[in-house]
């Protein structure tokens, strides 16, 4: 192939509170040639993840940080422009982690073909990958929802809590958004369909939750004073990090509700996605997923494994 342009950006140094465009460089060089047993992918699609700014920092997570200088780490839809490995054929369309850059090298390991046909291209980066198999196993896998459960959904207008309110809806659940700003609370109630949408930027958030979730009659407009009754049953799919993303945990963890309660955590669930797959993170040990919590037990959270989450996915689970 001709010489081309090959944009990369950079993380110049790591960002302290909100990364900003000095925290990043852009370079251009010409695009690498394939080696034997490599292919040159041109990138396509890039997304743009939250844990993307824990890749940032230095600080100990589950996954090696990006090293200053080094191309941003990212999920990437590419087609082969060259390629010199019997595995793959120019025009390719496949499933990677180039990073932030126009064109990459790869060995052909970890990359994944995809069929244009099935599904447009895109979606490997969404609701048909990490993002949506995050919300499958996280709610389905683990959470295991009944019909006619309440489902209490954290961040609920990204990729990963908007799948999840969706499949709930499609369960038969009484599904409750959580996310900031009034278009997104307009998005999960007007296009989602989400039954109760709640902005956590809100004076009232912590009441207006309880209401929703844990009181089975709502009206945000007008709240109704109806009596702690909990026939429903309420799933929490914690997927957030911050103040917010444990509310409903702590809520139950106090007895609101924690009669029948089973709690069932799966940690790191994003990590295992990207390393094995759905099967790799359905098989997290029983022992690590959750313990079973009743009315009359003297369990402190600690022993529950009940701690802030990190890069996690929490599911509490009330029946």
């Amino acid at each position: 192939m001709s010489p081309s342009p090959n944009r990369q950006i950079l993380l110049a140094s790591r960002p302290e509170g909100e990364p900003k465009p000095d925290n990043f460089r852009l370079v251009v060089s010409e695009a690498p040639e394939p080696a034997e047993g490599q292919v040159l992918l041109r990138t396509l699609w890039l997304s743009l993840d939250p844990y993307m700014r824990g890749r940032m920092s230095a600080a100990k997570s589950y996954a090696k940080p990006v090293e200053v200088g080094a191309v941003m780490t990212g999920g990437t839809v590419s087609e082969v422009a060259a390629a010199r490995h019997r595995g793959f054929q120019v025009g390719d369309l496949v499933l990677g982690f180039a990073g932030w850059q126009e064109y990459a090298l790869s060995d052909g390991k970890g990359l994944t073909k995809l069929d244009p046909a099935a599904a447009p291209v895109s979606t490997a980066l969404s609701v048909l990958g990490m993002p949506g198999m995050t919300a499958y196993v996280g709610l389905l896998g683990i959470g295991e929802p009944k019909s006619g459960e309440t489902l209490a959904v954290a961040a609920a207008a990204g990729p990963v809590g908007s799948a999840v309110g969706q499949i709930g809806k499609l369960k038969g659940c009484r599904v409750v958004g959580i996310a900031g700003g009034p278009d997104k609370v307009r998005y999960l109630r007007d296009e989602l369909g989400f039954d109760a949408a709640l902005d956590h930027r809100t004076l009232d958030f912590a009441g207006r939750l309880r209401e929703a979730a844990f009181l089975q009659v709502v009206q945000l407009d007008r709240p109704p004073l109806v009596g702690r009754q909990f026939r429903q049953g309420v799933c929490q799919l914690d997927n957030a990090v911050g103040p917010r993303s444990g509310l409903a945990r702590r809520r139950i963890e106090r007895g609101e509700p924690r009669r029948h309660a089973r709690v069932r955590i799966a940690e790191r669930l994003v990590d295992r996605l990207l390393k094995g797959g759905v099967a790799a993170a359905a098989r997290e040990p029983a022992s690590r997923t959750g313990e079973v919590v009743r009315e009359d037990d003297p369990q402190p959270r600690e022993e529950l494994g009940l701690r802030p989450p990190t890069k996690l996915v929490a599911l509490l689970v009330c029946v």
